[in-house]
């Protein structure tokens, strides 16, 4: 059993106006660069081995957050929104109505024009959990939040529809735990890393 630690990316101007970044490598913005230097890892944590999606709004969190090595695995990059990208989720439900809503009630399968679904970064993500798991080190994983919801439904059988069970926040820790099957659940939620609530 390995114990993981999913910290999301801080904040990019493109979140501040809600727009689907998926693969587009947006930076930091200057606020949020600021705001990282507050966050402070968890002494429990600070052994655990640092592994980041290459994009540069996670990797520059990661750097920021540990005192050791980040390695990057493209397992965790975000979900591809392809034709979306850019685009804010809003002003796509209103202009592509019917559409869209039965696009989003595929749940798991929901899949933007040539993008991938949730379904598909989980099945990316199998290899890097078998990697942590032979590896046997505790891990803390940065990423984002496509990736980290593709995460949560297998932890909760969760099939991205309806409700998800709790929102993920920025400034926050989530740990999971990893077991010999390769199947995940939740030890604890809401773990802060900033002094005050995440800023999005």
């Amino acid at each position: 059993m390995n114990e993981i630690l999913l910290i999301r990316h801080a904040p990019t101007d493109w979140n501040k106006d809600k727009r689907l970044q998926g693969l587009s490598d947006i930076a930091l913005s200057n606020h949020s660069r600021e705001w990282i230097k507050t966050w402070v890892v968890p002494e429990r944590f600070k052994q655990f081995n640092w592994v980041s999606s290459p994009l540069i709004r996670a990797h520059e969190t990661a750097s920021c957050l540990s005192n050791g090595k980040v390695t990057t695995s493209e397992a965790l990059l975000e979900m591809n929104f392809g034709d979306w990208e850019g685009e804010a989720l809003p002003a796509l439900r209103a202009r592509l109505g019917d559409e869209m809503r039965a696009n989003e009630d595929r749940g798991l399968d929901f899949t933007p024009p040539n993008g991938e679904s949730p379904r598909m970064v989980q099945q990316r993500l199998r290899p890097l959990f078998e990697e942590i798991h032979h590896s046997q080190e505790n891990t803390v994983l940065v990423c984002h939040h496509g990736v980290m919801r593709a995460i949560m439904a297998l932890a909760f059988d969760w099939p991205m529809l309806g409700k998800a069970p709790f929102k993920f926040e920025q400034g926050h820790g989530y740990l999971f735990k990893l077991n010999n099957d390769l199947t995940i659940s939740i030890i604890e939620k809401h773990i802060p890393l900033a002094p005050d609530k995440g800023q999005i």
